[in-house]
């Protein structure tokens, strides 16, 4: 096998995804990688915080029978954690590119490789924003349908999107339109690259509660130090 390979490449509106496999001398493993144009995403190398994003925000839902929407298919790894949750029944992954949900479909990434074959998941190409801002919501067929939980892992951070058409989500407006997408006593948790924002944190304030920013420390075995991400956590009232 060679030591580096690119698995799958996609041109999108937003620039071009691609998928590629390399060996890693330090950790003595493969890694695999995503990439929009020449920008790093997300990689399996550091998968703490995608894991936790589903751990936490289950871990303070309410009430079983779980019907949970994912924004964000990545690797995959938040998807597979949620699963993990038995009282998880229906899991709906929003993702944005087509050739993400072809990775899976064609299990390229050995740790969640049987996800997309999982009679609980529903993988749907679609744009999550304009879902969960628009009247229709994730289910066209049934507008009114309310979630357990909302998990969201797209941009960098609220203040470091993607695309600039995701920038106005994170304000007052955008939180409202989760809210009224969950349940009573439902949880929005969003995964972010840079340290809580108090700037964030106060327009969760002002339209959920218990509202928490955990920081997800794990080590960094290619600078041998440590990094972390963040989990924002939040209550539907």
């Amino acid at each position: 096998m060679h030591a580096f390979e690119e698995l799958d490449w996609q041109s999108t509106p937003m620039g071009e995804f691609s998928l590629r496999r390399r060996f890693d001398p330090v950790v003595k493993t493969d890694v695999y990688e995503v990439k929009l144009d020449d920008e790093f995403l997300m990689s399996s190398l550091f998968t703490a915080a995608e894991t936790q994003l589903a751990e936490l925000a289950l871990a303070r839902t309410p009430g079983d029978h779980f019907d949970v929407v994912v924004g964000g298919l990545g690797l995959g790894y938040t998807a597979v954690a949620a699963l993990e949750d038995p009282r998880v029944e229906t899991l709906t992954v929003v993702e944005y590119s087509e050739a993400v949900i072809e990775w899976h479909e064609r299990e390229l990434i050995p740790d969640t490789a049987g996800l997309a074959a999982d009679p609980q998941v529903d993988l749907v190409h679609g744009d999550f924003f304009a879902a969960v801002t628009g009247p229709e919501g994730f289910f066209p067929d049934e507008p009114e349908r309310r979630h357990d939980a909302i998990l969201l892992d797209i941009d960098h951070a609220p203040r470091r999107v993607l695309h600039h058409s995701h920038s106005s989500f994170y304000g007052l407006g955008g939180m409202r339109a989760v809210a009224a997408r969950l349940v009573p006593g439902g949880t929005f948790a969003l995964w972010s690259d840079e340290p809580p924002e108090d700037e964030y944190t106060a327009v969760l304030e002002a339209v959920f509660t218990d509202v928490a920013a955990e920081r997800i420390w794990f080590d960094n075995p290619l600078t041998g130090g440590r990094a972390s991400n963040t989990v924002y956590l939040a209550t539907n009232p």
